[in-house]
């Protein structure tokens, strides 16, 4: 899919509603974007957002609250350091409490 499909672009709706101080798992996000099973998906569309489009990126994680890792190591490093500027703490083990700081959207 490329990123100006309409799916991209609900992946985006989302993302953009997680509060500062929240996290989102690609999973959420893609059942939130009405993409149930795509996960990955949600990835590629992040992976993908375009240069002009601010989107907090950094508020997605994976489902074990973790900063999925990447080809280009320093953006692990560059999205908890975004995550920890907002409040969110990493436990011993690199992962984010989700039950305390996951978004529950109403």
């Amino acid at each position: 899919m490329s990123r100006g499909s309409s799916a991209y672009e609900r992946i985006y709706a989302v993302v953009k509603r997680i509060p500062r101080g929240r996290v989102a798992t690609y999973g959420q996000v893609a059942a939130l974007a009405g993409l149930p099973g795509h996960a990955r998906q949600v990835g590629y569309a992040l992976h993908a957002t375009p240069d002009d489009q601010r989107l907090p990126w950094q508020r997605v994680i994976n489902a074990r609250g973790e900063v999925s890792p990447r080809r280009e190591p320093m953006f692990e490093g560059i999205q908890r350091r975004l995550l920890e500027d907002e409040g969110v703490t990493f436990g011993a083990r690199g992962r984010v409490d989700l039950k305390r700081y996951q978004w529950r959207p109403r």
